[in-house]
């Protein structure tokens, strides 16, 4: 964790100052870093997955988190459960920068859930910003539709009257009034079945993470 703690440090020190720039890392080389990482507690491996991921992992903050300090945070506890947990990484269910963005969605609804008191608005925010997002990079973009697939087979193992509440209010755009019109039930069942559905989603993506 210190080592984890010391790199976000001197990183974050030198944000200002100019930079030669670097090639972008392949996925093999990522899930190469990731492996020395869990291996060898390799520190060199790991400060280069810091300069890798820690710009994206900052502008996802502060694009939901609204506040520089929240996002800086983010960066900081993302990269500390990447040091910690680099052995959990299994490269066959996933590219490692899907497995550093998933813990970095469940880092961000940890840290929505301590500033919002409205549960279901916690919980929405958390999932859904990753499949809305147009940062116009390549390989951002990628992961945005590999992590929107992974969402989508999340929501297939729902209930079905959760699926369709989801589908309906966060595929289809529709109000929750007019869902509840639509499947003519009261607006308190859609609000219920949508909380239980994004909880359920929840759970999915936190044993995914593992």
């Amino acid at each position: 964790m210190e080592t984890a703690r010391s790199t976000y440090n001197a990183n974050n020190t030198k944000r200002s100052s100019s930079q030669t720039p670097m090639s972008v890392p392949t996925p093999e080389k990522l899930a190469e870093l990731l492996q020395r990482v869990a291996e060898g507690r390799d520190e060199a491996a790991f400060a280069a997955l810091f300069k890798h991921f820690a710009p994206k992992l900052r502008a996802y903050g502060l694009r939901h988190l609204r506040v520089d300090g929240h996002a800086m945070e983010l960066v900081q506890e993302t990269m500390i459960l990447v040091w910690r947990k680099a052995h959990l990484y299994d490269g066959s269910k996933g590219g490692a920068s899907t497995w550093v963005f998933t813990i970095m969605r469940n880092v961000s609804f940890d840290m929505l859930r301590k500033v919002k008191s409205n549960r279901e608005d916690c919980l929405s925010g958390d999932i859904w910003p990753l499949i809305d997002g147009e940062s116009g990079d390549q390989e951002d973009e990628a992961l945005q539709e590999q992590i929107q697939t992974q969402l989508l087979s999340y929501i297939d193992l729902l209930p079905d009257l959760q699926q369709q509440v989801v589908r309906g209010v966060y595929l289809k755009q529709l109000t929750h009034q007019e869902l509840a019109e639509q499947l003519d039930v009261p607006l308190g069942t859609i609000k219920s079945r949508l909380r239980l559905g994004l909880q359920k989603l929840r759970t999915h993506l936190e044993v995914n993470d593992d």
